[in-house]
């Protein structure tokens, strides 16, 4: 007679203080390590806003939209997550305020729930509890990581909240860990790393119902955590000083999962949810980490878009170029080159000066076409390397019917 399965493990990624603090690398580091360790993973990401995906958001607003292989536009850290355990995600992973109320909604006009009043709870948080579920099939993942977006705190992230504390009720003591990360900011004036922002964060997150087990702070580069400064974290968290780790500012992404391998964060996480693990080697990410920090050459590509001023628009680009590089060790340097502005050049070819390579990415609507298009005839005419993504393409195809 065959053993019982365990069961799944949970392990929810908060976030205080102020948006943008990393959430998506420290899921995706977290989960390459577990992955690396032997622990079946996978991530998905609660976002609390309305729209029902990304795809039709402003990139100045959103960044990029991430495309799955089934075709879903989802949130750009998918692709973190895609990159660092190497799974290809789908719809499941990612989950928007707007996908859950349109579900409900129309249920409701379906009679499903019978003439109920439907309200947020139970209707919607039954609702993502059921979503954070259908992430895992048929029992494919011993361990599901949820990235919940924005901040603690926020009105619209509050039924997710509810409903994680819900769940966390369901699955037992012993199968979830609630992982928070805050800011702790260093003033200059006064040369203090500043603890309050994360009390006041952790406060917030208690009073919902959640008991952080895990803290994770945000700090500068050459600004770390004192024991003074843990110590006092922890006291005014309930949780131990040895349960709160450091994110420093790094100079690659792809350092965040040696750092918090350093201080044994995938163990403790290990640990406290029973999980059995592997030893894990880091050899591969510390070679990644020397070729990307010391290449043998250069080269420099012209990236013409119309959303240069959020970088964030182009976010899987900037890291296929990282790779790239990696791999043909190399810097890649980009040169942004606004394609509105472009167009309006008497002489565009002294923008390209100096440039090895151009490559022009997707985008929609008019705005900014015809600098496109120039760009595509200058890669053409002086035969210099060229790649198009999807509108990029287009404008190509569109520069050889015109000139050709």
């Amino acid at each position: 007679m065959s053993s019982p399965r365990p069961p799944v493990k949970y392990i929810f990624i908060l976030g205080g203080v102020i948006s943008g603090l990393g959430k998506g690398i420290l899921s995706a580091s977290l989960g390459y390590l577990l992955k690396s360790r032997g622990v079946k993973v996978t991530i998905q990401k609660l976002d609390p806003y309305l729209n029902v995906d990304p795809g039709t958001m402003n990139p100045y607003q959103h960044g990029e939209v991430f495309v799955l292989d089934d075709g879903s536009e989802t949130d750009l850290d998918l692709g973190h997550y895609e990159r660092f355990i190497d799974i290809d995600m789908s719809l499941l992973n990612n989950t928007t305020t707007g996908q859950v109320y349109w579900e409900v909604l129309d249920r409701e006009r379906k009679g499903d729930y019978l003439g109920q009043t439907v309200q947020v709870i139970p209707h919607i948080t039954d609702e993502i509890k059921r979503r954070i579920k259908l992430v895992n099939p048929r029992r494919k993942y011993d361990l599901i990581i949820s990235e919940v977006g924005g901040t603690v705190g926020d009105i619209e992230g509050q039924p997710f909240l509810e409903a994680i504390r819900q769940l966390c009720l369901e699955v037992g003591r012993q199968n979830y860990l609630i992982m928070h990360l805050t800011l702790v900011p260093f003033i200059p004036k006064s040369e203090e790393l500043k603890t309050k922002p994360t009390q006041h964060s952790v406060q917030r997150l208690r009073e919902i119902g959640l008991q952080p087990d895990i803290l994770v702070c945000r700090t500068m580069e050459d600004y770390h955590l004192t024991d003074e400064v843990r110590s006092k974290i922890a006291l005014f968290s309930s949780v131990l000083p040895e349960h709160v780790f450091e994110s420093p500012d790094v100079e690659s992404i792809y350092q965040i999962p040696l750092v918090i391998q350093e201080q044994a964060l995938d163990r403790e996480v290990a640990w406290q949810l029973g999980l059995k693990i592997t030893d894990e080697s880091s050899s591969f990410l510390q070679e990644f980490i020397t070729r990307f920090k010391q290449p043998s050459h250069e080269v420099t590509i012209a990236m013409c878009g119309k959303y240069n001023a959020l970088p964030d628009a182009y976010k899987s680009i900037l890291e296929a170029f990282i790779h790239a590089g990696v791999e043909n060790d190399a810097r890649v340097r980009v040169k942004w080159i606004d394609t509105e502005w472009l167009a309006k050049r008497a002489d565009p070819s002294i923008a390209f000066k100096g440039i090895h390579g151009i490559l022009i990415p997707g985008g929609f609507g008019e705005r900014g076409i015809e600098g496109k298009i120039v760009s595509s005839r200058h890669a053409r005419e002086a035969r210099v390397p060229f790649l198009g993504i999807c509108l990029g393409l287009q404008c190509a195809v569109i520069d050889f019917a015109r000139h050709v």
